[in-house]
């Protein structure tokens, strides 16, 4: 804001200059000869007289009249210049009405009504913009460190409305996901707390039986084997323990939410063809994007995007820059889009895994990645009660989005 303040000062330096520079020259023009026309067109006529030329007073505006002065004469009232030509003296009477200082008038309310008006509207962006600009540029800070509390402040500007609409929702969307990633914590700890003490009783009784066995205590078959039944009976229940844990750590971590809607198929294009035209021709990747019949689908449309978003980037990524074409198929109630890129693709043996979170496929290389892409692209699209797969072809891969039509 000091430096906004600065630059209007400059401004406003810099006008006062010009106004007093061109106020300097205008005057300066005022009291030259340039500033006097009848004393060009008498010097012209003069001229015309010395050299025994004729001349015609109509050619000269502002002369009225011009004689010889043989002997002396009266002024009559009128406005009159002298000059000698060849040791004669001649009179040249003129009429002339200077302007200039109308004009020079006329310059400085117009230069001055501008510099108000430049002046007035940096005033207005002033305090419409820069200093309210000023107030929020810390928010993003606060954010960032987690400063996640306080409300962002209303402002009665109409610019930064919908600027700090959303930066309003990032807090409460950062906070509720803090929230939810504590009580996530707490449930973990709490449950591997629980786990940890209900696996020490089986784990315990079979530690005993392993060393009644190694010592010999037991002298029959049938209570050997008695015992071996219980060490299997508490294995079983360990495992049971165990596979508590890999469901509980299989659930949706994430908590993807979806806001289930209608949405038309030309909004959800417009938006991929808008953002991925001109990236993938500055990549020069061939982008075909067949024709549609506009329909309605069921879903959530920023979901949507960005399912078609991660596919397409995965595209970019792990694809041989070639080419990557969207087609459209509709198949009973639902509406298929298929994603197809060029490149090397999965084998057989891999596409089953491909939706697995954290894992990577063998043709990933150096490329830096999560492995919860594709994955959270199916957890959206089965929430939004669709589904996506993938197939492999011959230099090719092919992603399917399947949306239910509304």
């Amino acid at each position: 804001m000091k430096g906004y303040i600065k630059l209007m000062i400059a401004v406003a330096a810099v006008l006062a200059a010009v106004l007093i520079g061109s106020n300097l020259i205008l005057n300066s023009q005022k009291q030259g000869d340039s500033g006097r026309p009848y004393r060009v067109e008498a010097q012209r006529i003069a001229k015309k007289i010395g050299n025994g030329e004729s001349y015609d007073l109509s050619d000269y505006p502002t002369i009225t009249k011009v004689e010889r002065l043989d002997s002396g004469f009266e002024s009559g009232g009128s406005d009159y210049l002298v000059k000698e030509i060849d040791g004669t003296l001649y009179r040249f009477d003129y009429s002339y009405s200077p302007d200039s200082g109308n004009s020079v008038l006329l310059f400085n309310i117009c230069f001055a009504a501008a510099a108000i008006a430049l002046l007035g509207s940096m005033t207005v962006i002033y305090f419409k913009i820069i200093r309210p600009f000023g107030q929020i540029s810390e928010y993003p800070a606060e954010l960032a460190k987690g400063n996640l509390t306080s409300p962002l402040k209303e402002h009665s500007g109409k610019y930064f409305g919908k600027f700090l609409w959303g930066l309003d929702l990032l807090r409460e969307k950062l906070e509720s996901q803090r929230a939810s990633e504590l009580e996530l914590q707490k449930q973990n700890k709490t449950l591997v707390l629980s786990l940890s003490h209900d696996i020490k009783t089986p784990l315990g009784a079979i530690e005993l039986y392993a060393k009644a066995l190694e010592r010999g205590l037991y002298k029959t078959e049938e209570k050997k084997l008695e015992t071996a039944r219980s060490i299997t009976a508490k294995s079983e229940e360990i495992r049971g323990y165990v596979d508590k844990i890999s469901r509980t750590a299989s659930d949706d971590f994430l908590n993807l939410e979806v806001n289930k809607g209608e949405f038309y198929l030309s909004e959800l294009m417009n938006e991929i063809n808008s953002f991925y035209s001109d990236k993938l021709s500055l990549l020069k990747t061939e982008f075909k994007l067949d024709s549609y019949s506009n329909c309605l689908l069921c879903g959530d449309s920023e979901r949507a995007v960005e399912v078609l978003q991660n596919v397409i980037e995965n595209a970019v990524k792990y694809g041989d820059g070639r080419r990557i074409a969207i087609s459209f198929e509709r198949e009973e109630n639902c509406l298929l889009i298929h994603i197809e890129n060029s490149g090397e693709a999965l084998s057989e043996n891999e596409l089953p895994h491909i939706f697995e979170s954290f894992w990577r496929g063998s043709n990933t290389g150096s490329n830096s990645g999560s492995g919860l892409g594709l994955y959270i692209c199916r957890q959206l699209m089965r929430k939004m009660d669709g589904e996506i797969y993938a197939e492999a072809g011959d230099n090719i891969m092919i992603f399917t989005t399947v949306f239910t039509l509304a």
